[in-house]
């Protein structure tokens, strides 16, 4: 995919998901904690970030794609985070309350090896102390079953490229790896196709691999907007981590 495909497909991202209420529970949640130190991992194009600097939280968003974050940085707002063009090994040592992983950001390190390299990069960017949160879907739940043309088409009017129409289907299922493709039909008729993989890991997973990472597991609460579909866990640096 050229560059300019990347810039198309960012520019959709807002249009095609402008209702972000599924982020309240973690502006609650970072109240909650009484973090006022925070790094959101995969922070696409800004939407929790910019919620919690403008509630006076120091934020430092980090994510891969330059073209979101180039979105990001051009917000209302956007002035009073600390945007960073990286993954989870760019994170700044001791310099967070609270890392946080929204969406499906946890998701997407496949491998064991990838996840716990993530999860030692998080557990020495946090202060003593300090707190890891995010979410993943239930496995049990199968929520790849709803991942189908008819049931995720959606359009939207994207300033610059008129309307859209986008869809999802699923490629593969092997194990616990979940392929599927998001298509993006534009009104000069590309059609741009993204293949994303997803892991579904069991809470038993989840909580073993932090607990070797140095996390202990406060809670596990129900993802308000997908009751029974996913987990939201609240983890912090335990005691014993070797700072």
């Amino acid at each position: 995919m050229d560059g300019y495909d990347r810039a198309r497909l960012a520019a959709l991202y807002d249009p095609l998901d402008p209702d972000r209420s599924d982020l309240d529970v973690y502006v609650e949640l970072v109240a909650e904690l009484g973090a006022r130190r925070l790094i959101d991992l995969g922070c696409g194009t800004g939407a929790f970030a910019l919620m919690l600097a403008g509630r006076g939280i120091r934020v430092t968003a980090v994510d891969p794609d330059e073209d979101a974050v180039g979105i990001a940085r051009h917000k209302e707002g956007a002035d009073a985070v600390e945007w960073v063009v990286g993954d989870a090994s760019d994170l700044p040592p001791m310099s967070a309350n609270l890392v946080t992983m929204t969406a499906n950001v946890a998701q997407h390190f496949l491998t064991d090896a990838e996840w716990d390299a993530a999860l030692a990069s998080i557990r020495d960017a946090l202060l003593p102390g300090g707190y890891l949160v995010f979410e993943s879907r239930r496995p049990e739940a199968r929520a790849w079953d709803g991942w189908t043309p008819e049931r995720t088409r959606v359009e939207a009017d994207v300033e610059d490229y008129g309307r859209v129409h986008a869809w999802q289907e699923v490629l593969d299922v092997t194990d616990h790896l979940v392929t599927f493709r998001s298509s993006n039909a534009f009104e000069d008729g590309t059609v741009i196709e993204v293949d994303t993989t997803l892991r579904f890991r069991t809470e038993q997973e989840l909580r073993v691999s932090l607990a070797a990472a140095g996390f202990e597991t406060v809670e596990v609460r129900e993802a308000p907007d997908r009751p029974g579909r996913e987990f939201v866990f609240i983890a912090r640096v335990a005691d014993e981590a070797d700072y």
